[in-house]
């Protein structure tokens, strides 16, 4: 469906190390735009505490405490966060926690989330890559690891067929993204630098006008005919299709193999370093809600969209959640070509800017982002092959 666009998405490129480590540089010196994940969808309230999930979840704790006698977790109300969603509904992380209780933390954005795991008040959570990305470089490489992965995809460009019938038909077209510099604004404008199309940045005005626009009102904008399309995650995507909208694009289908994270697990170093046991029995859990998706997809939608219904009050309606859920891959792999690609990416749309002069080791990198090795250990127990970290694991 989509054109080739391996140039713009290719991962071995010339001074790439360069570029890889003037762009993080960059972003950790990024105070006009703040870069997050895929936002939540319909939760009642910011960022609170889900009681009712803490209970649920801590209500059969049993067996060993371990480590630790609680772990606090992190997630959004949303299907990219599915493992959460499932694991948790599903009792697989609390059976592998033992006595050690679960309290949880539901947020709405990923600077919040990164906020709350510098200050304690989560351990562990599930997060897009740009705020993980910014989280650790204005840390200077202190406050987080990526430990393991969790989805890929669930991310399309739909478009009102009236007015777009091909991707050369985006021109003076009016596109939504959630927020400026969010995971899918970067993704949008570097498409958009790929195909020759010449947008500002910070404003959105160009060749095609990028329009942020919060998730949760892109579907009013679209029928008021503010917009004539949007590049958005799931479930937003598949909502603006029952609102005759047609997907123009899957995002899926620019990135090699057709993978690119979406959501990763993160880890306070200061609970990895003192908690070790407790974060791989997470682990375990994470690996095994992957496993139970795969083999069980219609109960794990089913768990999925009950975990949103206590949070939005409504669930999905099947024409938005089947669709949407069936784009989404639950996976291990953290796939850290592609956080390293998103960084460029960010530099490439002109959100990002190169210092003038720089050298191959200047300003921060995102050497040690990564630190896969209870993950690696727990999928050697399963008889499983080994995930990669890209060269920017653990020192």
């Amino acid at each position: 469906m989509a054109p080739n666009l391996a140039p713009s998405h290719t991962h071995a490129r010339p001074n790439a190390g360069r570029i890889r480590r003037s762009a993080v540089a960059a972003v950790a010196g990024l105070t006009a735009v703040t870069l997050l994940s895929a936002c939540s969808y319909g939760s009642k309230a910011d960022d609170k505490k889900a009681g009712a999930d803490s209970a649920a979840s801590s209500a059969g704790a049993s067996g060993a405490k371990l480590s630790a006698d609680t772990v606090k977790i992190g997630y959004f109300a949303n299907l990219t966060h599915g493992t959460a969603l499932v694991g948790l509904q599903e009792g697989l992380f609390q059976k592998e926690l033992g006595a050690t209780q679960i309290k949880t933390q539901v947020f709405n954005a990923g600077p919040s989330e990164i906020e709350a795991l510098n200050a304690g008040s989560i351990d562990i959570g599930w997060i897009g890559p740009s705020p993980a990305i910014n989280g650790y470089t204005k840390s200077d490489g202190q406050s987080l690891k990526i430990i393991g992965g969790s989805a890929s995809g669930g991310v399309k460009l739909v478009v009102n067929p009236d007015k777009i019938s091909s991707l050369d038909d985006l021109k003076g077209k009016k596109i939504a993204t959630p927020q400026l510099g969010n995971t899918q604004d970067v993704a949008l404008l570097n498409y958009l630098a790929g195909k020759g199309f010449k947008v500002d940045a910070a404003s959105g005005a160009g060749d095609v006008s990028v329009v942020r626009t919060d998730n949760k009102v892109t579907p009013d904008a679209y029928r008021q005919g503010s917009i004539d399309g949007a590049w958005v995650p799931e479930p937003t995507a598949s909502k603006l299709v029952t609102l005759g909208a047609k997907v123009l694009l899957n995002e899926k289908d620019v990135w090699p193999d057709k993978k690119f994270v979406i959501t990763n697990i993160i880890v306070s170093q200061k609970f990895l370093k003192e908690h070790p046991d407790v974060v791989e029995a997470v682990l375990r859990g994470s690996v095994n809600t992957n496993a139970f998706i795969k083999a069980n997809p219609d109960k794990a939608k089913a768990d999925a969209n009950e975990a949103i219904k206590k949070e939005a009050g409504n669930a999905l309606e099947p024409a938005i959640l089947d669709p949407a859920w069936a784009d989404i891959d639950f996976l291990d792999d953290p796939l850290a070509n592609t956080l390293q690609a998103e960084a460029d990416h960010a530099v490439t749309a002109g959100l990002l800017k190169l210092p003038k002069s720089s050298s191959a080791g200047a300003g921060a990198n995102l050497n040690g982002i990564y630190d896969l090795t209870l993950l690696n250990k727990v999928l050697a127990a399963k008889g499983q092959g080994p995930v990669a970290d890209a060269g920017l694991g653990a020192k």
